[in-house]
């Protein structure tokens, strides 16, 4: 077995998530994919793929928990994040991945293909332009700076009546949440925990009011 086998098979035990053999090979295949093509392409700051596994992967299924609905679209998604690992832990949701950057779409494209990822659309597209036929339950994204300008672009995705925004954040500080539109508010905020993740994570909970 791998050493980043191992490793993920340690910051799962300190989980309570349930995690097959198949999802575990891709989640860890991703990683080798992103540590291989990040030396040409530069897609994260995260260079050991052991820090990956916690920074990116840990960091992003955390979440799924709380995720409800079917259909979800991840705004600047990056290399693919929290989308891919999402994605390979709920193969039963689908979900579209949208970035602006033309390296980061075909590398998603290529994790995709060669994990054999199903569930997965990968657009290249600024969000205030892309068009989402019937909306989306969630609009999901960890790389906003703030949830005013992540919930004024995204306004036009999620389904109207119950589409939810979800922010992966560090601290959620109240001027943050008081700075957003009348339109929208925040109904939950989630702490979550992220074995050997040094620092607050949160998923913070919006919809549109009215």
């Amino acid at each position: 077995m791998s050493a980043l086998r191992e490793k993920l098979d340690l910051l799962l035990s300190e989980t309570s998530l349930q995690v097959s053999d198949l999802q575990k090979k891709q989640l860890v295949g991703y990683v080798e994919l992103l540590h291989k093509w990040n030396k040409a392409y530069n897609l994260t700051s995260v260079r050991n793929p052991e820090d990956m596994l916690v920074k990116h992967i840990l960091d992003s299924i955390v979440v799924g928990e709380h995720i409800i609905g079917e259909r979800f679209i991840d705004v600047g998604t990056g290399p693919g994040l929290p989308g891919i690992p999402l994605a390979i832990m709920h193969p039963n949701k689908t979900f579209v991945l949208l970035d602006s950057l033309g390296k980061r779409i075909r590398f998603i494209k290529q994790v995709v293909h060669e994990l054999g990822i199903e569930n997965v659309t990968a657009v290249q597209s600024r969000v205030e332009e892309f068009d989402p036929e019937g909306g989306f339950d969630g609009v999901l994204s960890r790389a906003f700076a703030s949830m005013t300008d992540m919930v004024n672009w995204c306004k036009h995705l999620p389904k109207e009546s119950t589409g939810c925004f979800y922010a992966l954040k560090g601290q959620v500080h109240e001027q943050e949440v008081s700075d957003l539109p009348e339109w929208c508010s925040v109904t939950d905020i989630k702490p979550l925990q992220v074995p050997e993740l040094e620092g607050d994570r949160h998923l913070v909970i919006l919809s549109k009011q009215g």
